[in-house]
């Protein structure tokens, strides 16, 4: 399968990363230089790398994606599911940094 790197616009960049992760899990992945961030469940990670390094000015060793189903719940008796979720684990060459405090509006 061919890889086809197309450049992506900065509002498809902003609109691919929803949010950073903020766990505890995730803030002890930062030590080894790896970011965690929940992103469309619509982009691939080619699109997720060029995102990033568009957002941050940071540049990208490898990426990792996992798609989390949502759980079952039930509201006054009646049932259903949260909503399904992408995140991204992001591992950045050495040297770069991404300020965790900044939020993505």
């Amino acid at each position: 399968m061919k890889n086809i790197n197309k450049k992506i616009s900065s509002e498809r960049a902003i609109s691919i990363i929803k949010k950073p992760v903020t766990t505890e899990k995730s803030t002890n992945l930062q030590q080894f230089n790896q970011y965690t961030f929940m992103v469309s469940k619509d982009s691939n990670s080619n699109e997720i790398k060029q995102a990033i390094e568009t957002i941050f000015k940071v540049k990208v060793m490898k990426i990792n994606t996992s798609i989390t189903r949502g759980k079952m719940k039930s509201f006054k008796g009646t049932y259903g599911f949260r909503n399904d979720m992408k995140k991204a684990i992001v591992t950045l060459k050495e040297g770069n940094t991404i300020d965790s405090s900044l939020e993505i509006k």
